[in-house]
């Protein structure tokens, strides 16, 4: 009995020791270890560099964050310029990885540094970098549309030189502007005005610029003909452009004494007094022919339809989708669309509009043909990889970044 009590107040005495031993100090490294874990995270691989393709005055910073430590409440970015002038540029959230510095001088080597905020203090700092920003003059992101541009623009000069050696240059026919002669003969013929009307927009509008060009050729077969010209207007600078472009038709006829400047008159700019005007003339006068071409907005069917009632052949022409389908009814010829502005190079057949207009088809051939490649190759490419090269070779051909 003795002996038990013995071994057991051994045992005793041992299972305290270990349990004092296990109360001692961790290793050093643990230590150290348990300290880094409680360290500030700083910024990393920080990089600066200048944004490609700009006017300047922007530098770019990246970088990453420690993967282990204390996030920090924010990020200070610092700036430090040649005279040795430190500078906190912005605060940021401790979740960002880059920011853009637009207030650099292009030219200036600029030192970047971030430090990390922790409760307030700075407690990390990433290393320095440097960079420079400066302003670019080429865009590289635009080389594909510069080369197929320049492509363009070859083939245009190209066809105006053919037409000054006097190579004949093929347009089809468009059937309203072949009709001007005929229209102007029958307003001669049946022994009444011609009637033209420029649209009802100003100077500035791109289709009263072509309705212009068209009204010199029709002035100057007026002027051949004998027939009077009635040109109302619901802009006065268009009535000031409109009298002088007839007016050279006329002395270019050699008809200059026939000119009756009282004929281009300036009617109103609102919309419906403009059309009620003109449909008071149409039904006067009862001119054989009207031109209606320019812009035009919901006046168009109300014109096209009083012409129509007072029996005058009527050539039509304008830019805007929705009228073209009134005029297509209601007119006997209609220009569509770019057909009103090729219509100064189809009447004067001037080698240089000709050319011009050549070259503007050909590379619309070229683009459709592009896009329809470009569709092909993406739809193989689904299939077979080397197509799918293809069609992003296109996509960045045409791309404008």
């Amino acid at each position: 009995m003795r002996n038990l009590s013995a071994v057991i107040a051994v045992l005793l005495v041992s299972l305290a020791g270990l349990a004092l031993a296990d109360n001692t100090d961790p290793p050093e490294s643990v230590v150290t270890e348990a300290a880094l874990e409680l360290e500030v995270c700083r910024a990393i691989d920080l990089q600066a560099s200048d944004i490609p393709n700009d006017e300047g005055g922007k530098v770019k910073l990246s970088w990453i964050m420690e993967s282990e430590g204390i996030r920090p409440d924010s990020l200070g970015i610092m700036r430090r310029d040649p005279a040795g002038s430190d500078e906190l540029i912005t605060t940021l959230t401790g979740n960002f990885t880059d920011y853009t510095d637009d207030s650099a001088r292009n030219g200036t080597t600029y030192t970047y540094w971030i430090l990390s905020f922790r409760g307030g203090a700075a407690e990390a700092c990433s290393d320095e970098v440097q960079a420079v920003s400066s302003a670019q003059w080429f865009y590289s992101g635009r080389v594909g549309m510069l080369i197929i541009l320049s492509l363009i623009m070859a083939v245009i000069v190209y066809y105006i030189e053919s037409g000054k050696r006097g190579k004949e240059l093929y347009i089809r026919e468009i059937a309203g502007l072949a009709a001007v002669d005929d229209a102007v003969g029958r307003a001669t013929e049946m022994g009444k005005p011609v009637l033209y009307i420029p649209g009802i927009m100003d100077m500035d509008n791109i289709q009263t610029i072509a309705s212009i060009v068209i009204l010199g050729r029709v002035a100057r077969k007026t002027a051949e003909y004998g027939s009077p010209l009635l040109v109302p207007t619901s802009r006065s600078v268009v009535m000031s452009v409109a009298q002088e472009v007839v007016k050279e038709g006329y002395l270019q006829a050699g008809r200059s004494d026939a000119f009756n400047k009282e004929n281009i008159q300036y009617l109103t700019d609102d919309q419906f007094g403009y059309a009620a005007g003109v449909d008071g003339i149409m039904v006067r006068e009862k001119p054989a022919a009207i031109f209606l071409l320019g812009c035009f907005y919901a006046e168009s069917l109300i014109l096209a339809e009083t012409g129509r009632s007072v029996g005058a052949i009527q050539i039509a022409g304008t830019a805007m989708p929705s009228q073209i389908p009134f005029f297509v009814a209601a007119c006997d010829y209609t220009l569509i669309g770019e057909e009103l502005f090729a219509a100064s190079a189809y009447l004067s057949r001037e080698p240089k509009l000709l050319g011009s207009l050549k070259g503007q088809d050909a590379g619309k051939l070229f683009f459709v043909i592009l896009i329809v490649a470009g569709v092909i190759a993406a739809s193989i490419g689904d299939f077979w990889s080397p197509m799918k090269s293809v069609a992003e070779f296109l996509r960045k051909l045409v791309t404008v970044n």
